[in-house]
C-alpha cells in the first residue's frame, strides 16, 4: 500500500525546505522530490506546453520555466491548465516511489510544495517548515532577484503560511539561524521516530 510511512513535507515558498531537507537526509531520513518529479515530468510534456503556451518557450526538449512560471503566476486559468496536464502524472510517478518505500516499512518524507492546496494526495502525517510572511518575502528576492510585486504573486499563489503550520502534525520553525534550524530539525526528528516506533 503507498503513501502508508509516508510524511508529506510543506511550507511555502522561500521558507527554508530545502535546507532542512538536507538536515533531515543527514539523519537517515529518505525523499521523495515532487519538485524534481515535476520538472522531470514539465520536460517529457514540452511538446504539450508549447501547445498551450507557445514553441518559444521550448528550447530542445526543455522548458523553459522561469518563463512559464511568469505566464502561469499571473494568469490563474493557464496555471490551472498546466496543472491538470501535469498533476496526474506527477501523482502516477510519486505514488509508484511511494510503494517503493513503504517496503522498508521507516518513515519517508514526501516534499509536496502544494500538498495542502491539492488535496490529491492521501498522507496522514505532514511537515511544515515555517518562516514568517515577512520572512518569505525578503529571502525570495533576495534569492531570485524577484521585486516586491513578484515575490508576492508567488507567495499569494499558496496556501498561508500560518494556515499550513495550523495544520501541520509537525513544525520546524525556521525563523532563526542555521543552528536553530538543526535544533529544530533534531526536535522533530525525534517526535517522527516516537510516533512511527
Amino acid at each position: 500500500m503507498a503513501f502508508q510511512y509516508a510524511i508529506a513535507l510543506t511550507g511555502g515558498i522561500a521558507t527554508g525546505k530545502s535546507s532542512a531537507t538536507a538536515i533531515l537526509s543527514l539523519y537517515g531520513f529518505r525523499f521523495i522530490d515532487a519538485d524534481k518529479i515535476a520538472h522531470q515530468i514539465l520536460d517529457e510534456q514540452h511538446r504539450a506546453v508549447a501547445e498551450m503556451f507557445g514553441k518559444d518557450l521550448i528550447f530542445g526538449s526543455k522548458v523553459d520555466r522561469k518563463r512559464l512560471g511568469s505566464i502561469i503566476f499571473s494568469d490563474p486559468i493557464k496555471r490551472k491548465m498546466l496543472e491538470s496536464l501535469l498533476h496526474p502524472l506527477i501523482y502516477q510517478e510519486i505514488e509508484r516511489q511511494s510503494y517503493r518505500e513503504d517496503q522498508f516499512k521507516k518513515p519517508y518524507i514526501i516534499d509536496i510544495p502544494l500538498f495542502f492546496e491539492g488535496g490529491r494526495y492521501p498522507v496522514e502525517k505532514s511537515l511544515v517548515v515555517y518562516a514568517a510572511r515577512e520572512q518569505q518575502l525578503q529571502r525570495l528576492m533576495h534569492r531570485e532577484g524577484y521585486n516586491q510585486v513578484e515575490a508576492m504573486s508567488r507567495i499569494d499563489s499558496q496556501m498561508d503560511i500560518e494556515q499550513k503550520r495550523d495544520r501541520a502534525t509537525y513544525v520546524i520553525d525556521n525563523s532563526g539561524d542555521l543552528r536553530r534550524l538543526q535544533q529544530e530539525c533534531e526536535r522533530v526528528k525525534e517526535a517522527i521516530l516516537k510516533d512511527f516506533l
